[in-house]
């Protein structure tokens, strides 16, 4: 099949999700707190062999961490060039804390003084390592312990509520970012601007309020690690394929790799919920009724109605799957709902049981 042909399938694809897309970007502006991150995207400039510097923005909506029962969503926009304004422009009407790194486009947008900045802990200390891997001193293994021990408590209230981590926060690891910061401070002046490890101390110090944040707030994380994960993939497949051939095609695999993040972190499997959302979509599925579409809404399991056809995934008739053990169907709700899955499935009603 050629390559041409494979693209504008997979475009028509990405136009049958744009529903979902939108409603996803939509219902992620209403969060009170959201990661982000960016990386390079290569757009090919035609004609010239030469590409342009876009770059792929990711949203993550995801505070499980802080026992939230609302599902995790994430989606992704491509543009041409790295700007602040690309966020600022997207983020338009959010209003709550944006988890990032230390990016200067990003300032302009906490300007108004509806979005607060929380800045990345992880980004510091990959700063002091890489100071601490190539020359270990005692400044940067006093500091490099001061922040793990930071994260041996996070690891510990990770999933409990807001409430119960903030009170852990502030009586034990308050105490360790003080004594972190004083040791920044005060060695840090010792120290030429020029060293390494200076560079390193004064990236923190310059952004310690950010830094601070989530000692005052129990949902917020203490880095960005949840952006960064979910961009982790992406990253990793633009050694194969090196650019996008149009600023379109970049959209459009915006739009995919949306679907594809949010069900996983959903626990959906995505292809299967692609194919199934795609047929739904060119079908006619009313416009009114896009969220029982949703990988996963309101924090529920889909009940039959929202659950991909599995006859025509598994390429079984509709009598033989209905003969199964519904309940443990491998492919799009995962095996860790199973109990919930099968209280759903009783409650199911009779109009519900007609799109299974």
């Amino acid at each position: 099949m050629e390559r041409s042909t494979l693209a504008r399938s997979a475009g028509y694809a990405a136009a049958l999700l744009d529903p979902i897309y939108n409603r996803i970007r939509e219902i992620g502006r209403t969060r009170t707190k959201i990661h982000t991150d960016d990386t390079r995207l290569p757009i090919l400039a035609p004609g010239t062999g030469k590409t342009h510097k876009g770059a792929l923005w990711v949203y993550v909506a995801d505070d499980r961490n802080s026992g939230s029962q609302e599902p995790p969503i994430a989606w992704y926009r491509a543009t041409m060039g790295r700007a602040g304004e690309s966020v600022m422009t997207e983020l338009a009407g959010f209003a709550g804390t944006l988890q990032a790194d230390g990016f200067s486009g990003y300032n302009q947008i906490y300007k108004g003084g509806a979005i607060r900045e929380a800045a990345c802990l992880a980004h510091l200390r990959r700063k002091i390592f890489d100071v601490h891997d190539s020359q270990p001193t005692e400044l940067s293994t006093t500091a490099m312990a001061g922040i793990q021990a930071i994260y041996r408590i996070e690891e510990e209230i990770r999933g409990l509520p807001p409430a119960e981590r903030l009170a852990a926060r502030r009586s034990r690891t308050r105490p360790l970012v003080r004594a972190l910061r004083r040791q920044l401070m005060r060695q840090g002046n010792g120290l030429s601007r020029h060293a390494d490890i200076a560079k390193a101390f004064a990236y923190g110090t310059r952004r310690w309020r950010a830094f601070n944040r989530f000692l005052h707030d129990g949902q917020l994380e203490p880095d960005n690690l949840i952006a960064e994960r979910a961009i982790r993939g992406f990253t990793v497949g633009r050694r194969n394929w090196l650019f996008s051939g149009s600023l379109a095609a970049a959209e459009r695999s915006a739009v995919v790799l949306s679907i594809i993040e949010t069900c996983k972190l959903c626990g959906v499997d995505a292809e299967a919920y692609m194919a199934d959302v795609a047929e739904r979509t060119q079908n006619d599925w009313p416009a009114s009724r896009w969220d029982e579409l949703m990988p996963c809404w309101g924090g529920r399991l889909p009940t039959a109605s929202q659950c991909a056809r599995m006859s025509s995934l598994k390429a079984q008739s509709r009598e033989t799957v209905r003969g199964r053990d519904y309940q443990n169907w491998p492919g799009y709700v995962k095996e860790r709902f199973p109990i919930a899955w099968r209280e759903r499935r009783r409650a199911t009603s009779p109009s519900q049981e007609a799109f299974a």
